[in-house]
């Protein structure tokens, strides 16, 4: 079995589609998290707040810069994620593809490594 990450991303016009039915996109949402659980593939599920809330920090000068939301130059926000425990990336991509989604929003599905996965030197540097 592998963990794979559906990543939600929608935009200003798809999040306001979901937001003008939010009752039907909230329960849409809790069918396909329970298909998910009584399947045995659901390890964690969370949305996220307002972007208008978060803040950035940049790492791109000399020294990290916060900035507040929301982000401008951004055309996708990540929204929200499901973590799966799947036996391949297809299986995953096929949970995604079952998503009721709103017209506009794209899921990005990625596998999440495994910690062998990582450097064996990144312990001991304090770096992924």
């Amino acid at each position: 079995m592998s963990t794979y990450m559906l990543i939600m991303r929608g935009t200003d016009e798809s999040n306001a589609a979901m937001m003008a039915s939010i009752d039907e996109a909230m329960v849409a949402t809790r069918t396909f998290i329970e298909e998910m659980v009584k399947a045995g593939v659901l390890l964690a599920a969370e949305g996220l707040d307002d972007p208008a809330e978060g803040v950035v920090v940049d790492f791109g000068g000399e020294a990290p810069v916060v900035t507040d939301g929301p982000y401008g130059e951004t055309k996708e926000l990540f929204g929200g994620y499901f973590l799966l425990d799947v036996a391949s990336k297809e299986e995953a991509v096929e949970w995604a593809r079952r998503f009721p989604a709103v017209r506009g929003s794209k899921i990005e599905v990625r596998r999440v490594a495994e910690a062998d996965e990582v450097p064996a030197d990144s312990a001991s540097t304090g770096h992924l």
